[in-house]
């Protein structure tokens, strides 16, 4: 069961091992692309259908009709990459349970958005978890747990691409342990557990009057989507990668300073500079600092936002 890229690389890996996957449940089909007129279908389907493996896309994971075409399948195990919340008769239904992948190491970051919080908060290690799934959301018994380092630059998107392909090994690893029976349940610290929730377009801005470390947490957090952004003349400007450079100032935050080449953007934070790498301004493409700077006239004491 799962939806988007970070869910195919588990399927594929379960198909590569000889296991008989029955059946996929992903989300029904959307229109989009250009106009809103193109049927976009899941990357999960699309992975499905070249494995040749049987599709289900129920509107409502509560139907009767999906609850027996999903008992049709006689499935012993379930597994859930990256999708929605299940009712308990669909996670109840196979005699060895239904368990998920999840981005943290739980009970950390529980909720929609494990990754891109873990990179916010500045945390240097992240991983995932395998755990049996119960009533309230992923809260439940810990099977296997893999962990992770996250570099001092790297965005969400960059951990979220790693996480894709160790999770598969980490969901691989948990069928067999569950096949061989031999396994130890660790239930979770529910004291120790810190929200992910689901990110939204209206927390995404940036402020600049904050330490430059967490400014550019914040920043690599929310890279490449749904992007921090700050404003230039009106105009909404994403930051996309950045680096930090220490030293103190007198300069008001988000003010810009070039290099003499004007070849490098920075822009100033408490204790620092955010050194850009990487933006992108409204109605344009994402692109290097210095193209960006080919292209936009930034006159000295320019402050963003």
């Amino acid at each position: 069961m799962g939806t988007p890229d970070f869910a195919v690389p588990s399927l594929r890996r379960l198909m590569q091992e000889g296991y008989a996957v029955v059946g996929v449940v992903t989300a029904t089909d959307k229109l989009g692309g250009r106009g809103g007129k193109q049927l976009l279908e899941s990357p999960v389907k699309k992975a499905a259908q070249k494995l040749g493996i049987p599709v289900l896309q129920p509107k409502s994971l509560k139907a009767a009709e999906f609850a027996e075409a999903l008992a049709a399948l006689r499935a012993d195990l379930q597994i859930v990459v990256a999708f929605r919340m299940l009712p308990e008769v669909v996670w109840a239904m196979p005699r060895l349970g239904t368990f998920n992948l999840h981005g943290s190491l739980l009970p950390k970051y529980r909720g929609a958005a494990p990754i891109n919080w873990a990179v916010m908060r500045g945390e240097r290690e992240t991983g995932a978890t395998t755990f049996f799934i119960q009533e309230a959301i992923d809260t439940g018994d810990i099977l296997l747990q893999h962990r992770m380092p996250i570099g001092e630059n790297e965005t969400a998107g960059d951990v979220h691409d790693r996480m894709m392909l160790e999770g598969a090994e980490l969901v691989l690893a948990t069928v067999r342990l569950i096949e061989s029976g031999n396994y130890t349940l660790q239930r979770q610290d529910d004291s120790a557990a810190t929200p992910a929730p689901k990110l939204s377009r209206e927390m995404c801005r940036i402020d600049f009057d904050r330490p430059v470390r967490e400014v550019h947490n914040f920043v690599r957090g929310l890279s490449p989507w749904p992007a921090a952004y700050t404003t230039l003349n009106n105009t909404q400007l994403k930051i996309i990668r950045c680096r930090v450079m220490l030293g103190e100032h007198e300069l008001a935050a988000g003010t810009v300073v070039l290099t003499e080449d004007k070849t490098n953007l920075r822009i100033a934070c408490r204790g620092g500079y955010l050194d850009v790498l990487e933006l992108q301004l409204a109605g344009r493409k994402r692109m290097g600092t210095e193209d960006f700077l080919r292209g936009v006239a930034l006159p000295p004491g320019t402050v963003l936002g």
